[in-house]
C-alpha cells in the first residue's frame, strides 16, 4: 500500500479548510485554547483542529456527545435532562459548552448540535440541516441556530455543521459576535 499524499488531500475537507486556517491562526497569535462538544458533526471539528499542525498549543480536547447516555456520562447531564429533552437547541449547545469549558479549562468552547439526517423530525429543530451552536468564554455564551437547507444529506449536513461552528469562534474571537 504506498503512501501517497491523496489522503492528506482529502482532508480536512476542502469547505473547512479557509475557516479552519483563519480560527487556528488566531488562536495561536492569541495563544488562546479551544476545546469541543459535539454531537451530530461527528468529531468533525476536533480532528479538523487537530490535523493543523501546532494543535497541542491550541486544542485542550474534545467529546463526541452523540448519545444521551454519553451526555450522563461526560456533560453533566441528569435522567431529568434526558426525560425533557425535546431535540438539539441553543439550551442545550450553551449547557454543552460550560460544562466542557468548566472541565477542560479552555479560553472558548464550540458546541453543536443538530439533525444530520437523512431522516428526522417535524418540529424545525429536528429537521435534517437544522444545528445549534454555542460559543462559551470569559465574556459569556455566543449562539446561533440556523438550517442548510441541504435537507437529508448526512455528510453535506456534518460538514456545513463543522464550518457554522468554526464560524462563530472566528465572530467570537473578532468580537463580531452578539450575545
Amino acid at each position: 500500500m504506498s503512501t501517497s499524499s491523496s489522503s492528506s488531500a482529502a482532508f480536512p475537507p476542502a469547505e473547512l479548510r479557509e475557516i479552519l486556517h483563519e480560527v487556528t491562526t488566531l488562536l495561536k497569535e492569541r495563544k488562546e485554547t479551544v476545546s469541543i462538544a459535539e454531537t451530530a458533526a461527528g468529531g468533525l471539528i476536533s480532528s479538523s483542529i487537530l490535523s493543523t499542525p501546532g494543535a497541542s498549543g491550541i486544542y485542550k480536547g474534545g467529546l463526541t456527545l452523540y448519545t444521551l447516555p454519553s451526555r450522563i456520562a461526560y456533560a453533566g447531564w441528569s435522567q431529568e435532562t434526558i426525560a425533557n429533552y425535546k431535540g438539539p437547541t441553543t439550551d442545550i449547545v450553551s449547557g454543552l459548552a460550560k460544562h466542557v469549558r468548566k472541565d477542560l479549562e479552555s479560553t472558548y468552547t464550540v458546541a453543536e448540535s443538530g439533525t444530520a439526517g437523512p431522516t428526522g423530525g417535524t418540529t424545525p429543530n429536528r429537521k435534517p440541516g437544522y444545528v445549534a451552536l454555542a460559543v462559551d468564554c470569559e465574556k459569556g455564551t455566543f449562539t446561533k441556530e440556523l438550517n442548510t437547507e441541504l435537507g437529508g444529506d448526512r455528510v453535506g449536513n456534518m460538514v456545513r455543521f463543522a464550518v457554522e461552528a468554526l464560524k462563530l469562534l472566528k465572530e467570537v474571537l473578532q468580537d463580531d459576535a452578539k450575545l
